[in-house]
Parts: structure tokens; sequence; C-alpha cells
């Protein structure tokens, strides 16, 4: 683990500050992912205000801990995509529908427009856009239960 040569620290009001190796600082940078699903502690830029890209974090682990610990906090105040680990019922097979799932992050219900906001992100994974555009992620389908995945198939 190398010590990058820049520095991370956050301000008074909260947002991430960056300064550089010339000591110019730059406030309310914000780390945005390559592969937010795919490899997420992989390729991660800092960027500015601006959308400059001020520095390339090939990943996560080779961080000090307290640049680590500053960045995963702040990807995932910026990042909204709860996990569906079971869907409980659907209102409809036909779309629009209504969809009652467990996340991650409890459970909710959510309307579901079209098959077309069903979209394959592997094999195995997949990305549904409810009707506001709130990403939920199924990141596995196969380690769904028996019932979640014969609602599931049904839109597939």
């Amino acid at each position: 683990m190398s010590q990058p040569d820049y520095q991370l620290s956050r301000n008074a009001f909260g947002r991430l500050v960056f300064v550089d190796k010339d000591q110019q600082v730059h406030e309310g940078i914000v780390p945005v992912r390559a592969f937010p699903i795919t490899a997420s502690d992989q390729g991660i830029a800092l960027v500015n205000a601006h959308g400059q890209e001020l520095a390339w974090i090939e990943c996560l682990a080779e961080l000090p801990e307290e640049f680590r610990a500053l960045l995963k906090t702040e990807l995932a105040n910026r990042e909204f995509m709860p996990e569906i680990k079971r869907i409980d019922k659907v209102s409809s097979f036909v779309t629009p529908s209504t969809w009652w799932v467990k996340t991650d992050r409890g459970d909710t219900t959510f309307m579901l427009k079209g098959e077309e906001d069903i979209r394959r992100l592997s094999s195995t994974a997949l990305l549904i856009t409810d009707s506001y555009g709130i990403h939920f992620l199924i990141r596995d389908r196969s380690m769904l239960d028996r019932h979640s995945c014969k609602l599931l198939d049904r839109f597939l």
C-alpha cells in the first residue's frame, strides 16, 4: 500500500476536500465508480465540481484506511440502490404492475412501468428501474427463493 500524492479530508460542512501534490485545494469533490455493480471497489475517479478528474484510484484496498473510510462513506451517501432479496408478490403479470419486495434496506413497493425497465447486467444480475427512476438490484437471481424466481420469470 503506497501513500497517494494527495490528501483527502472533510471540511466543516461535511464536503470532501482534495489537496493535490501542488497544495492546490479542491472542495466538494465527488468519488465516481467506473463499474458500480460489477467492480464496486475498483476504478474510482475523484472528480471536482466542474466534472474534471483529479485522481484515479485503481482499487480502494490500496488506499490508506482513513482515505478508504472517507470514500466509502461518501459513495454510500451518494448511491441509493437497494438490493432485492425476495419478491413477495406482484399486482399483475402485465405492466404497469406493482411489486412488493424485501430489500437489504427493508420492505417496499414500487411500480414497474414496462418489461424494458428490467435490464440484464450479466447472466445472473438484473437492474430494475421503478416508475420514479429508482434502481433496484438483483445481484444474483439464482440466489432468490423459488417463489421470487417464479414471479420474476414471468417478466423476463
